[in-house]
């Protein structure tokens, strides 16, 4: 954890959007993750105008408030209103009436461009969001990995060629190093640090990348005593797809340097090893907790395309090089290097418990 972080490039410029193909679709539906409300992500694309939002502090969010034509508003006001209950609920009618539409914001910045909604239950004002972006396969396996082998449950939907995910709730990571890390006390920093270790354990195993410190959140949780933190991804857009290692690990990101440096100063070598070894074991569990979900999930992206021959090339080399596995030379596509990077890990928690 304490290597030297890389300045060069990791990341390629723009990730492709990849379609979401047959086997995928049928696998979103039989785990009744899709939705045949008819809104889509390019109906809100055809908003009339809107205004720059700003934070507390009067700067600019990236993000714009959208504003619709009369008869558009009616119909997707609507349609949100339902899949929000679908999301969160048993998709009924009967709650419609209590909900209302406050926002609906267009993020500007990075390649997802996403929108946020704003709905807020009439009946006490408490509000939540929800996002609709365009459907992208790389996104719906990571998602879906997410659900399957993290600490955190995850809901999303599937219809067409737009995606509808749940929000996610916590202190963006660039904001928790620049605005609250520095009013930790020693106890707080060592639980932050532990955190990192597995969370940046978990996204190397799973192959999930680009965990820069605005790709993910630190929540904290307030108990009797003290505040205890969690580290949770909340872009997934970037499952599977690079070539080099090191993209998969959040340590080589130089946005995180604070978390890195954190990590050193409170944590001795034996316990970094001993977080990681936690971390691998716990996906190990979730892995064999889930298996005919998984294998359902894995059949489907071991015959999808998802990167370039080229990035699958180097990564399949780069961890038969990192662990010492033969199996990784063998493998014919990401899908089927995700598998055997997992396969290793339960092996490996196999010959250890036996």
């Amino acid at each position: 954890m304490s290597e030297k972080i890389l300045n060069d490039k990791l990341l390629s410029n723009k990730k492709p959007t990849f379609p979401i193909g047959s086997s995928l679709s049928d696998y979103v539906k039989r785990y009744n993750r899709s939705t045949s409300i008819p809104v889509s992500y390019d109906d809100l694309l055809r908003f009339a105008g809107c205004i720059t939002v700003y934070d507390k502090n009067d700067e600019d969010t990236l993000w714009v408030r959208c504003y619709y034509s009369d008869s558009d508003r009616e119909h997707i006001d609507r349609h949100l209103k339902k899949m929000y209950d679908i999301l969160h609920s048993d998709g009924r009618d009967q709650t419609l009436d209590y909900l209302s539409v406050d926002a609906v914001d267009y993020c500007t910045f990075g390649n997802t461009k996403p929108f946020r909604i704003k709905i807020r239950n009439i009946l006490n004002d408490g509000f939540t969001y929800f996002y609709v972006k365009k459907a992208d396969a790389s996104r719906v396996y990571g998602l879906e990995l997410e659900h399957l082998l993290s600490p955190h449950r995850i809901n999303f939907l599937v219809y067409k060629d737009t995606l509808i995910e749940e929000h996610i709730a916590g202190i963006p990571g660039d904001e928790f190093i620049a605005n609250y890390m520095e009013g930790c006390d020693h106890q707080e920093l060592t639980q932050i640090a532990k955190e990192f270790v597995k969370f940046n354990e978990r996204c190397l195993i799973r192959l999930l990348g680009d965990m820069r410190s605005y790709n993910y959140v630190v929540i904290p949780t307030h108990d009797f005593d003290r505040v205890s933190y969690a580290i949770r991804a909340i872009d997934f857009d970037q499952q599977s797809y690079e070539g080099k290692l090191k993209v998969y690990r959040p340590q080589f990101f130089k946005e995180n340097l604070s978390m890195v440096m954190n990590v050193a100063e409170c944590l001795k070598e034996e316990s970094i090893e001993q977080y990681k070894k936690e971390e691998r074991s716990l996906i190990a569990k979730r892995l064999i907790n889930t298996q005919k979900r998984y294998k359902q999930l894995i059949k489907c992206m071991k015959a999808d395309y998802i990167s370039t021959p080229l990035k699958f090339k180097q990564l399949k080399k780069e961890l038969h090089g990192f662990t010492g596995d033969v199996a990784f030379k063998s493998t014919r596509s990401m899908g089927g290097v995700l598998n055997t990077a997992l396969d290793f890990v339960k092996r490996n928690y196999h010959d250890v418990n036996h």
